[in-house]
């Protein structure tokens, strides 16, 4: 099966670095799961609100410049939270990143603080400006 962007989740892509951009929509064509983008570029303030949340731990979010975006698992009509999910849309966008040459971190990966929607652009290669 394969799935598209839809309108929605382009316009969270505005601002987003072109090679993350590429990732997801490379991965959105061969992941086993539909998934939309939640948020890609996020403000400052976006980011304090969601510490303030418990939702982050940092307020240097890779978000903030455009090198991060947070995708969710769309299935039946609506975002699912199951962490299987992820892991299989996971695997489409590590896939695609290695397709596309580009170096990327899944936030399910990190030993503390995992975060199954989130995937950034490697900071060691796409250092923020």
């Amino acid at each position: 099966m394969s799935f598209f962007l839809g309108t929605r989740s382009r316009q969270r892509l505005n601002g987003v670095h072109p090679d993350l951009v590429r990732v997801v929509e490379h991965a959105i064509k061969i992941s086993p799961v539909d998934f939309t983008v939640l948020e890609g570029l996020r403000t400052k303030e976006r980011q304090a609100e969601l510490m303030k949340a418990g939702a982050t731990t940092t307020l240097n979010s890779r978000h903030i410049t455009g090198h991060a975006v947070d995708l969710g698992a769309y299935v039946g009509g609506e975002v699912r939270w199951d962490w299987p999910l992820y892991h299989q849309i996971a695997h489409a966008m590590k896939r695609a990143a290695k397709d596309l040459g580009v170096d990327m971190v899944w936030g399910g990966d990190w030993t503390s603080f995992k975060d199954g929607p989130h995937f950034e652009l490697d900071r060691h290669v796409y250092p923020a400006r």
